[in-house]
């Protein structure tokens, strides 16, 4: 079996079949998959982790998805947005701690009151920062006029999670309306690379009705579609969400955690020099999730900077780590867990995705 394993890591290009092989390793063989993600994150991203400090910005959405906590449907939630002076709080939180970036995310909203008001914000937090901090942005679907002026006032990355790249799966998570509709998805994604974004995507892992074939045709699609960055991370139910009826179809946490740590380092062999995200949700299932997600290939971590009192309302998925701390709570302790993975935190930089620079000089 070893033997195996090593003549698919050592190609050139992984096929789908190699992806789904190795997407079915047992927990022992999947050391070997881990070890040569290491291998090639060290060669090609370096062992530095990269911090983007994460704000919460609101969890009002338009969208109405069947597997999100802030769904417009769930009237369980309560619904919040910062202030203008808590946004510009948290990215001098960020400034002092030296984090380099911070991601401004939100629930999906495209009103003209909404779109605007970023671009304030946006402003604001360049004209703090002078202007240190990189900023990602993670709001969803959006005109080409609104992405441009976002990028024109500080904006540089953007992560658009298309959740599934299968249209009839991406249909089961999501309502059959145009508000949600698979190609505009695609077609918001295809506009933040022609207007110069670093471009992230991503999936959800082990939700209802899932694949391992589904998962490898996503990791083909990111490599396809050229990313620069991605976030992905386990499917963790939400009680109050539709999808939640067929919570008997899914994998054990445990399972969807170590698939999500098999997606992680199949992506770096694959996408040798993109930024990958240890997502949050991994820490919600396993106390060291973020870490092992880092030995195995990810690169970025985003700790939570938004005002706790707003932590619990933001609640895409249960067991939300960290929503009763404040900013400086964990910040101690994240260099710690770093240094335990064998990394350096990468202070005071931006933290770009190289794959980036490389695609723009080879178009």
């Amino acid at each position: 079996m070893s033997n195996k394993i090593h003549s698919i890591l050592n190609k050139e290009a992984l096929n789908k079949q190699d992806i789904v092989f190795l997407l079915e390793l047992d927990e022992k063989d999947q050391q070997l998959l881990f070890k040569k993600a290491a291998e090639v994150k060290a060669a090609y991203v370096g062992k530095i982790t990269w911090f983007r400090g994460l704000i919460e910005y609101s969890n009002i959405c338009s969208k109405n998805c069947y597997y999100c906590g802030i769904r417009s449907g769930n009237k369980q939630t309560k619904r919040y947005e910062l202030t203008d002076e808590e946004v510009l709080s948290a990215a001098q939180f960020a400034i002092d701690h030296q984090y380099g970036s911070l991601v401004l995310q939100s629930g999906e909203r495209s009103n003209r009151d909404f779109t605007a008001h970023i671009t304030k914000l946006l402003k604001a937090i360049k004209q703090l920062s002078s202007p240190a901090l990189g900023i990602t942005l993670s709001m969803g679907e959006q005109s080409e006029k609104v992405f441009r002026e976002w990028y024109d006032a500080g904006a540089h990355r953007y992560l658009l999670r298309i959740e599934s790249s299968n249209p009839d799966l991406y249909h089961k998570l999501h309502p059959d309306d145009d508000i949600h509709n698979f190609e505009k998805r695609l077609a918001a994604l295809r506009l933040l690379k022609k207007l110069n974004y670093q471009t992230g995507t991503g999936v959800m892992i082990g939700t209802p009705f899932q694949t391992t074939e589904h998962l490898a045709n996503d990791l083909i699609f990111m490599r396809n579609f050229d990313i620069d960055m991605c976030g992905m991370g386990p499917y963790i139910e939400n009680a109050n969400t539709p999808l939640y009826k067929h919570k008997s179809r899914l994998l054990p946490l445990k399972d969807r955690f170590r698939l999500s740590l098999k997606m992680i380092a199949i992506l770096r062999i694959m996408m040798k020099d993109i930024n990958i995200a240890a997502a949050t949700a991994m820490q919600a299932i396993d106390p060291l999730g973020r870490e092992k997600a880092i030995m195995a290939g990810a690169n970025v971590i985003m700790p939570n900077i938004t005002p706790g009192k707003y932590r619990n309302d933001y609640d895409l998925y249960e067991n939300k780590p960290c929503t009763n701390e404040e900013a400086s709570d964990c910040n101690t302790c994240l260099e710690v867990r770093i240094g335990m993975t064998g990394d350096k935190i990468g202070y005071g930089a931006w933290g770009d995705s190289k794959h980036y620079f490389t695609r723009r000089k080879n178009p």
